[in-house]
């Protein structure tokens, strides 16, 4: 009856998950952000299944999360060398 309700609920969820994306990047939590990123592809399939997302928004966050790979592809541990 409420389903309107849910899709807020869904955008809400996923936008979480991308702020907790940009803060892990900025706080330099390589492995949290990995994570994350995993946990936001995972809502997307999971919510574009179950036909929760529209086609504009499915489009805008799927264009969001390749952004997110591509940013996140170098993102981790081996870069770092030590300075001692």
């Amino acid at each position: 009856m409420f389903h309107f309700f849910k899709k807020a609920g869904t955008a809400k969820e996923l936008e979480h998950i991308i702020a907790e994306i940009n803060m892990n990047m900025q706080n330099n939590y390589k492995d949290a952000a990995q994570e994350a990123l995993r946990n936001l592809e995972e809502k997307i399939d999971e919510f574009t299944a179950q036909k929760i997302l529209d086609d504009r928004q499915k489009e805008f966050y799927c264009s969001m999360l390749e952004d997110y790979k591509t940013k996140l592809k170098s993102f981790c541990h081996k870069e770092q060398r030590p300075y001692w």
